[in-house]
C-alpha cells in the first residue's frame, strides 16, 4: 500500500513540479513585459480605454515595437539614422563597454555569420580523465590567435544546475571530442547534473546498426 501512494505521489510530482515552474515563469515574463505600460503616459494606458485589464497585452505592444524597429532598422534610412545613434553611444565610456558585449552576445546567438553555442563538445576539465560538456562560442583571432600561433577555439563550459555561468577556456581544437547532440540537449544534461541523457537512444542504433551489419556479413 505504501509503495503504491509513494509511486503515485512521485507520478503527480513528475506532472505538477514541471507544470509549476512552467507557469510561474511565463507569469513573470507576462509581469515583466506589462512593465512597458510604466513608460507610457498614464492617458496613454491600455486600461483607459478597455473595460478590463488584459494580462500579457505588454508582450504583444514589445512584439509589435520590435517588428517596428525591425523594419525601419532594415531599410536605408533607418540604417543611417541608427548608426549615426550607436557611433553617439560608443562615445560614452561605461555605456560602450555594455553597448558592444550585448550587441555581440546577441549576435552570436541569431545571426548565420557567428557559430557561438552551436557545437556541443567533451573536454577535459578541470583535470586528465575528467570530461566535461562545453559549447564552441568562437575561434580567438588578433594577439591571442597571434601569440598562441596554434589551431585554437573557445569553449564555455557551464556549471550545474545553473548554465548561465561557467568557465571560458581556450584549448586546441584537436584535444576536444565533438558531440553530434543538440545544444538543448546538452544542456538538459547540464542542468539535471547527468540525470536525464535525452539523446542516448538516438546513439544505440548505430551501434546496434553496425553490429547487425558485421554478423551478416561474417555469416557470408
Amino acid at each position: 500500500m505504501k509503495k503504491g501512494l509513494r509511486a503515485y505521489f512521485i507520478a503527480g510530482l513528475l506532472v505538477v513540479v514541471p507544470l509549476y515552474i512552467t507557469v510561474y515563469v511565463l507569469s513573470l515574463i507576462v509581469s515583466f513585459m506589462d512593465g512597458v505600460f510604466l513608460l507610457m503616459p498614464s492617458s496613454f494606458h491600455p486600461d483607459n480605454f478597455l473595460p478590463v485589464h488584459v494580462p500579457g497585452l505588454g508582450i504583444i505592444v514589445t512584439i509589435a515595437l520590435i517588428l517596428i524597429i525591425g523594419v525601419i532598422a532594415t531599410n536605408f534610412f533607418g540604417k543611417r539614422l541608427l548608426g549615426l545613434g550607436e557611433r553617439a553611444l560608443l562615445k560614452i565610456p561605461v555605456l560602450r563597454i555594455v553597448y558592444n558585449a550585448t550587441k555581440q552576445f546577441m549576435e552570436t546567438f541569431f545571426t548565420k555569420d557567428h557559430q557561438g553555442f552551436r557545437r556541443v563538445v567533451l573536454v577535459e576539465f578541470p583535470k586528465a580523465g575528467l570530461y566535461s560538456v562545453g559549447f564552441v562560442t568562437n575561434k580567438p583571432t588578433g594577439e591571442i590567435k597571434h601569440k598562441v600561433r596554434e589551431d585554437m577555439i573557445s569553449v564555455f563550459i557551464p556549471t550545474t544546475p545553473n548554465p548561465t555561468t561557467g568557465y571560458f577556456i581556450l584549448i586546441s581544437e584537436k584535444e576536444v571530442i565533438s558531440l553530434d547532440m543538440k545544444v538543448e540537449d546538452a544542456f538538459k544534461i547540464i542542468m539535471t547534473g547527468g540525470m536525464v541523457f535525452p539523446n542516448n537512444e538516438e546513439f544505440k542504433a548505430p551501434v546496434q546498426q553496425n553490429v547487425a551489419k558485421a554478423g551478416a556479413n561474417t555469416a557470408l
